[in-house]
């Protein structure tokens, strides 16, 4: 689209690279969230146990290593409704041990804001970045939808379908759990399932919603891995062999492998979680998401400029530029702040 509209060079320079990174930083977040997964549920049956949550992410990784050998795209559209089936259960369980918790726990939230008006400022654009990544799933829809004609209508359902199952799923787990704890409520909500070694509902409950994550998150990695495995298939596959021939699945093989590998020593590295999305977010999301197709929008259907809908489109560009802009130095800060509380592959889960 990028290409059609605005020329190759703005596709090949600016929205290419950044779709890009929002889809490999993705992969990135999934490896880090599912290894906080396989540690908890290492904990469960193991409180004493000593493997930390590097061992935990590697071996997450593993098993995305093997999923990401899947050869297209659409190969994977079986794997997208089983993730989305599974995104809708472990919400559902988040949901509901969330409202289970805050029923019987007889102690008073807080739900005051917390820190000196500095740390709020930053946290307002932390967050803001955060819900951007959060809500930003709808681009995986939008440019599956463009495949085939009418691709306006086609987008429009796709988007709606996306949005419906993001409002029911996150927009749940977000109010239920801030209800519950407050402004104790974790990143990781599932942490809150539990208190000072204390079950806060039964163990099994807590060990199928982490199954069910840990699931979902390791279909979704692969989905957001495949654009990383389209340029450098592109650049390494002969597109003139056959799509198992050894001249083409040994370079898969390597390169997808070095992919995983990649993105799964990142998150070992640097295992902040809330901070990764919020980087996706400012530097992803937002253009992505809120500024580009707008601009699209009027550069293609030409509407006039004394238009309500011109300057609509023109005040969320704007807006959301500046917001973009402001919210990547609280990430940015964010990152570094933890980097130097934490050393390199820390276990920030004790």
């Amino acid at each position: 689209m990028a290409n059609h509209i605005l020329g190759p060079r703005w596709g090949r320079y600016y929205v290419g690279p950044i779709q890009f990174l929002v889809c490999y930083c993705a992969v990135v977040a999934y490896a880090l969230l599912g290894g906080q997964c396989m540690n908890a549920i290492y904990m469960l049956s193991n409180p004493n146990g000593t493997m930390k949550l590097y061992e935990f992410i590697i071996i997450f990784g593993v098993l995305l290593l093997i999923l990401a050998q899947l050869p297209s795209y659409h190969s994977l559209r079986h794997i997208n409704l089983i993730s989305t089936i599974l995104c809708l259960a472990y919400s559902t369980c988040a949901t509901a041990g969330s409202i289970h918790i805050g029923k019987s726990s007889k102690e008073m939230k807080d739900y005051s804001l917390t820190g000196d008006a500095k740390d709020r400022t930053y946290g307002l654009f932390n967050g803001i970045a955060i819900i951007a990544t959060a809500y930003g799933n709808g681009i995986i829809p939008e440019t599956q939808a463009t495949i085939a004609a009418p691709v306006k209508g086609k987008m429009f359902k796709g988007l709606c379908v996306c949005y419906a199952v993001t409002i029911v799923t996150f927009f749940s787990v977000a109010i239920s759990g801030y209800w519950a704890f407050g402004n104790q409520a974790e990143g990781f909500i599932l942490g809150n399932f539990q208190s000072n070694g204390k079950f806060l509902v039964p163990k099994s409950f807590i060990l199928i919603t982490n199954i069910f994550t840990i699931l979902q998150l390791s279909a979704a990695g692969v989905l957001y891995l495949q654009p990383t495995n389209e340029v450098l298939e592109r650049a390494f596959s002969d597109p003139c062999r056959k799509e198992f021939s050894a001249r083409n699945v040994i370079p898969r093989l390597i390169s997808r492998s070095l992919s995983v590998i990649i993105a799964t020593t990142t998150a070992a590295m640097l295992p902040f979680f809330g901070d990764i999305n919020s980087l996706i977010g400012a530097f992803g999301y937002m253009p992505l998401d809120f500024v580009l197709p707008v601009v699209f929008y009027n550069l293609t259907f030409k509407p006039s400029k004394t238009s309500f809908i011109f300057w609509l489109n023109v005040s969320i560009a704007v807006v959301f530029s500046v917001l973009g802009v402001v919210a990547s130095f609280p990430a940015v800060r964010q990152i570094a702040l933890d980097a130097k509380n934490y050393r390199l592959f820390a276990n920030i889960i004790e």
